[in-house]
């Protein structure tokens, strides 16, 4: 067995879990707020979190997520946080490390429903479809600036944040490379704190495997970031907090009404979360997604940055999804985790040999 296969193995499981069990509580947070999601929760006799979300006829937000509910999964339902690390792998198998923000537009508009992008990346992805050339998906230029792509409302949203964790998986030990990587693909759609957020994740998914613990890989990773004020504050907000476990709700507090799709409030939850739980999945996932805001994408960044830690994922959260993947991606429907381990495992070692 290849000495990456188990820790990527686990990466990808712990990011499917943690948005697995974020999905069905996903459109409460955002619209009713994590007050309602609370109550929700304890009306469903779900808390503490600890495993996915009861379908307990609470609220109909919930039921209409069941196949992704506690004694209803039997496979992991498709996801943009799922697409996304599915199509940076893709873009890594074919272009490797002279990956462009130019062959990410084209992969996107050859691979990625328009219908499976939310935000700054449906923004972008309308921008493409307006000014780009008529043949630009196959063959040639774009024919328009691509930078203004991410001239768009939503560039500091967490689309670009949910876009990153493979760019670390495939770098151990590298975060230059990794930060490379992702900022190619952020920029087509975000700027600033949208770019920091995703670069965050890469370099301290880089780190990680390197280093005894998590909070000494982020402390590792931060000379590898641009220089973003507002995103180091949120690192440092998470980090201020670590240990407490009242953080989550701080946080959300500290942010007031930004959006809660933002980068920079969920990132703080991320690195809150990962440094309060580094020994425990089961609350790393589930106080994250308690906490509320963009609970299925930060569900996944921690599970997929804990797995890195390469010890094992609790078999409640892998065995009900049978390592079956669903995903929405053109001419996709339905991947198997040990193809997508053995296929990153590859990646890895291209970009580690040249």
């Amino acid at each position: 067995m290849h000495p990456s296969s188990t820790r990527i193995q686990r990466a990808w499981e712990g990011r499917i879990s943690g948005c697995m069990l974020g999905k069905p509580v996903e459109g409460l947070s955002m619209r009713k707020g994590p007050e309602v999601l609370l109550e929700q929760l304890k009306l469903a006799d779900a808390l503490p979190l600890r495993n996915y979300v009861p379908d307990a006829g609470t609220d109909p937000m919930i039921s209409s997520q069941s196949a992704c509910c506690l004694g209803h999964i039997t496979r992991s339902e498709p996801d943009d946080d799922i697409n996304y690390a599915v199509l940076a792998l893709m873009m890594l198998e074919q272009h490797g490390k002279a990956l462009t923000t130019t062959q990410v537009a084209q992969y996107w508009l050859k691979h990625l429903p328009l219908a499976s992008t939310y935000t700054a990346e449906r923004a972008a992805y309308r921008t493409l479809l307006v000014h780009g050339e008529e043949w630009f998906p196959e063959r040639g230029e774009a024919g328009f600036d691509i930078a203004e792509c991410a001239n768009n409302p939503y560039n500091d949203w967490i689309g670009a944040q949910i876009r990153a964790d493979v760019y670390g998986w495939v770098c151990p030990g590298n975060p230059r490379l990794a930060v490379q990587l992702v900022t190619e693909d952020a920029k087509l759609s975000h700027r600033g704190a949208g770019i920091a957020g995703a670069q965050v994740v890469a370099a301290w998914g880089s780190l990680i495997p390197s280093h005894t613990d998590v909070a000494e890989a982020l402390t590792a990773a931060k000379p590898f970031l641009d220089d973003c004020p507002v995103a180091m504050e949120a690192i440092e907000l998470g980090e201020s907090l670590a240990g407490d476990t009242g953080g989550g709700e701080a946080i959300v507090k500290h942010y007031g009404d930004m959006s809660a799709v933002h980068t920079l409030n969920n990132l703080a939850l991320v690195v809150w979360a990962m440094l309060t739980y580094p020994d425990d999945f089961d609350a790393a996932i589930g106080e994250v997604v308690t906490a509320g805001l963009d609970t299925d994408c930060n569900g996944a960044t921690v599970g997929g940055l804990w797995g890195l830690q390469d010890k094992p994922i609790p078999s409640h959260w892998t065995d009900p999804w049978q390592g079956q993947v669903g995903v929405s991606l053109a001419g996709q429907a339905n991947l198997e985790l040990g193809d997508l381990v053995d296929r990153t495992v590859a990646v890895l070692d291209t970009l580690s040999s040249t």
